[in-house]
């Protein structure tokens, strides 16, 4: 492991990976999950999980973990880091056929 996936301590008031990444799963409120750039609806004031440590949690967000790589120096940085594996992640387009007359 590089000593940028080390695992670091979850940043009070960042909550990046609650808004960042698309949810697939039911999250309770939102029943057809979550779209990237959009905070769970299970954030509080405080930009805490209502849902950690709880059953009803997402098995995606349970898997998340803390890390250089993911986190960044501050939250701007993983918002930017997490929005960018997003994109990355994201399934291909269907390819369009356009025929063409011959």
């Amino acid at each position: 492991m590089s000593a940028l996936a080390d695992p670091v301590s979850c940043r009070a008031g960042c909550a990046a990976c609650c808004i960042a990444p698309s949810i697939a799963s039911p999250i309770p409120g939102m029943p057809h999950g979550k779209p990237a750039g959009i905070p769970c609806v299970q954030l509080d004031d405080d930009l805490r999980c209502r849902l950690f440590g709880r059953p009803e949690r997402p098995a995606f967000c349970a898997s998340l973990r803390p890390s250089e790589d993911m986190c960044g120096i501050d939250r701007s940085d993983a918002l930017a880091r997490l929005s960018a594996l997003e994109a990355l992640t994201l399934p291909d387009p269907p390819l369009r056929h356009d025929p063409k007359p011959l």
